[in-house]
């Protein structure tokens, strides 16, 4: 099925500095790509957004070697997707009526931006609101923490919601650095939290919300989408 005429809005983090630690982080691109190629290649239109507009950083770490995967691979030689990732448009510029669904990629990067940015909360409410989908993959999550619905109760509450798990924080040594935990955060705005096992995919739906709890949850993440929109 090809959904030409479906417009899907990508926000990804414009935020490099992995806490004082001294690295860099960003986006993780396995949470970009997979995600974009899966909707891509069905014929939607997929724009690209960023809190500060142009190159969204990218975390180095997303592109070694142990961390390749068919969708990684394809962006490593996808000249033209690298232009268009330079060139994201301010997040403050966009409008909710222009697109059916909006997606966030993860990276530890939305922790620190994205988590607490007026225009992507306002999107969110204005998107669902406007009864469209909702999806974040991983860390991404986190900018539903502090979302709210149109009379200001917190958009996750009472809802089934995953993103990256404590456990999965502890596994990479983060738990100290981040501003926040994402488990933690949606849980505490009333969120149903819920995970499988750390690394493996995992997806929840409930209402406009679709989240994925971690790397390996991007294309999952996708494909539900993709079938919403198509439904």
């Amino acid at each position: 099925i090809i959904m030409a005429g479906k417009n899907v809005l990508f926000v990804l983090t414009s935020h490099s500095e992995l806490g004082d630690t001294g690295h860099k982080t960003g986006f993780w691109i396995e949470e970009f790509a997979a995600p974009y190629y899966a909707l891509a290649d069905k014929g939607v239109n997929v724009t690209l957004a960023s809190p500060k507009g142009g190159q969204p950083p990218i975390d180095p770490k997303s592109s070694e070697p142990s961390f390749s995967t068919p969708a990684t691979e394809r962006f490593n030689g996808d000249s033209s997707l690298k232009e268009k990732l330079a060139v994201t448009i301010e997040l403050s510029k966009v409008k909710a009526a222009d697109f059916d669904a909006v997606f966030y990629p993860g990276g530890h990067g939305p922790l620190w931006d994205l988590a607490t940015n007026e225009d992507s909360l306002r999107l969110i409410s204005d998107m669902i609101a406007a009864q469209k989908l909702v999806a974040a993959v991983c860390h991404a999550p986190v900018v539903l923490i502090n979302a709210v619905n149109a009379d200001k109760t917190p958009l996750v509450a009472g809802k089934r919601v995953t993103g990256f798990s404590n456990s999965e924080e502890e596994a990479v040594q983060l738990t100290k650095v981040v501003p926040i935990l994402v488990e933690d955060g949606l849980k505490a705005k009333g969120g149903l939290y819920e995970k499988g096992a750390d690394w493996a995919p995992f997806v929840l739906e409930d209402g406009l919300l679709i989240t994925g709890q971690n790397p390996a949850s991007s294309e999952a993440v996708a494909h539900k989408l993709l079938a919403r929109l198509g439904a």
